[in-house]
């Protein structure tokens, strides 16, 4: 296992000299080697600098599982070049201000999206060049034919490699800014906590602009000895197994979801005749762990953290308790405090706070925010916005978010973002966005809403109105149409009024077959 390697480029070149030939990861199109990706990273790489990018300067990313993103991350960090990878979801508003805020100055988009940036361009002063995968004025073939030879950068293991947008509370998305040795902190992390070994055959079905598919399957490729990663752009629950008998799958990451989809499944006689030995993920629904793993024959390792701390506590391999999400990393102290920074008795319910026992292993910062940044890190902890408890021994348990944000199938979304989309429409008077309990664990979107006097507006209407500027997961499910909002003498909303209201009599465009297109 190479831990001594901490930056990514590096890792890359040193895993390339000495397995050029070897599957790194394989696509749904095919696989690509070591050697080539390395190769295609340093013609990104040189390529950059030709356009006049230095160290330091932001670039962003649109792309779906493929190829040509590995080659386009892997440039950017061998360029010292800070990556901005973007959610494809993204349009109109919210796209803008990623690119804007981040100060990104080149952005890969695939050609299927290129018109997303005709309405906003004009107020991206700081936006260069746009290379697009397909056809285009500026193109990611042309970049690719600059020199393989390696651009002979000093790249540190501290120096910023990514900017990582995660879902605010009362505000807009913050930009979590990581350095290559907390990107490959991550992934060393996760291949102690489940004993992987050299060898080792790891799926992942979710977005390369997440952490998860980054640094808990990707880099760990690039760690292990012989191993490899296979990424699809999508789960399918039906062809999963199928997927995992065929490409030799001895690991592979979760949600909550994802077991949920895979253990309705109707059973098979050789459901547990397969290569997986062990998943990684959060939550692992406590209801159907133990059934599940019986029939499939893979053990389910839960952990907790976020996009500022990828896993912060965890269960390992070795050791676990089924209904807790772990205990605290081994470079990691984590503490439940109250509101007032107070650590508080085992069994009380409190705020996860976390201090690194190592320098530069969490987030740095959010990006152009040092309010935010401070409010996170009051104390000297770094404040997660999640609710759990301790016991005598040291497990802890995810009780519930105590911010705003809502957690939809592996997507973190801003209420305070949809409700914003939600407010332009003209006959909306004010709107409240709440996650409210998935059959699927997790949440969905719920919004709250008090029309203006005189207008009406259908459930639908808004839905069509709020699908040109948002994501499409962050497209409320449920919608409720009310006289008044429940406030407190502040005037603010009470939304764990609205949640705990749940969705009862809300309209829900599942029931209905209303589509939301991606």
């Amino acid at each position: 296992m190479m831990r001594d390697v901490r930056t990514l480029g590096g890792l890359l070149e040193a895993r390339a000299a000495v397995a050029p030939d070897r599957p790194f990861v394989t696509f749904e199109s095919g696989s690509v080697t070591f050697g080539e990706i390395d190769r295609a990273a340093n013609r990104v790489a040189n390529a950059l600098a030709g356009l006049g990018l230095q160290p330091g300067d932001r670039a962003a990313a649109m792309l779906s599982n493929r190829p040509e993103y590995l080659a386009t991350w892997f440039g950017m960090t061998k360029a010292g070049v800070i990556e901005v990878p973007l959610n494809t979801g993204l349009r109109g508003d919210l796209l803008a201000y990623m690119l804007a805020h981040s100060g990104a100055k080149l952005l890969v988009i695939e050609e299927r999206w290129v018109d997303r940036l005709e309405t906003i361009r004009a107020g991206l002063p700081e936006l260069e060049h746009v290379v697009v995968v397909g056809d285009g004025p500026l193109t990611l073939d042309q970049l690719l034919e600059a020199p393989d030879t390696p651009p002979g950068l000093e790249v540190s293991p501290y120096d910023p490699s990514v900017i990582l947008f995660t879902s605010g509370t009362t505000g807009r998305s913050k930009g979590a800014l990581l350095t290559h040795n907390a990107n490959i902190r991550g992934a060393v992390n996760t291949c102690d906590l489940m004993g992987y070994a050299a060898g080792e055959t790891l799926f992942n079905a979710f977005p390369l602009f997440h952490i998860n598919a980054r640094y808990t399957t990707v880099v760990p490729a690039l760690v292990l000895d012989d191993a490899r990663a296979v990424l699809h752009d999508r789960f399918t629950a039906s062809g999963f197994w199928d997927i995992v008998r065929a490409e030799g799958i001895t690991a592979f990451n979760f949600m909550g979801a994802l077991v949920m989809m895979l253990f309705k499944q109707p059973e098979r006689p050789d459901d547990g005749d397969n290569p997986a030995r062990v998943a990684y993920g959060a939550p692992a629904p406590v209801a159907v762990l133990e059934p599940f793993e019986e029939r499939f024959g893979v053990k389910l390792i839960e952990v907790f953290g976020s996009t500022e701390l990828c896993a912060c506590v965890q269960n390992t391999v070795e050791e676990r308790t089924i209904g807790s999400c772990g205990r605290a990393a081994p470079d990691c102290k984590v503490e439940i405090h109250d509101e007032h920074g107070r650590r508080v008795p085992p069994g009380v319910e409190g705020e996860f706070v976390v201090r690194p026992l190592e320098p530069h292993i969490i987030v740095e910062e959010y990006w152009g925010d040092p309010a935010a940044t401070a409010d996170a890190f009051r104390g000297i902890w770094f404040h997660t916005g999640d609710r759990g408890k301790q016991d005598e021994d040291g497990w802890f348990t995810f009780v519930d978010r105590l911010k705003d944000a809502i957690r939809r199938r592996g997507e973190n979304i801003s209420s305070w973002e949809v409700e914003q989309v939600l407010n332009d429409n003209e006959a909306v008077e004010e709107t409240a966005v709440v996650g409210v309990p998935s059959e699927l664990t997790e949440e969905e979107v719920l919004a709250v809403v008090k029309l203006k006097p005189g207008y009406e507006l259908t459930p639908e209407g808004l839905l069509d109105f709020a699908q040109d500027r948002l994501p499409h997961f962050a497209v409320p499910r449920y919608v409720r149409f009310v006289d008044e909002l429940p406030k407190n003498h502040a005037q603010r909303i009470q939304k764990p009024v609205l949640r705990e209201q749940g969705v009862e009599d809300a309209w829900d465009r599942e029931a209905v077959g209303y589509v939301v297109r991606r």
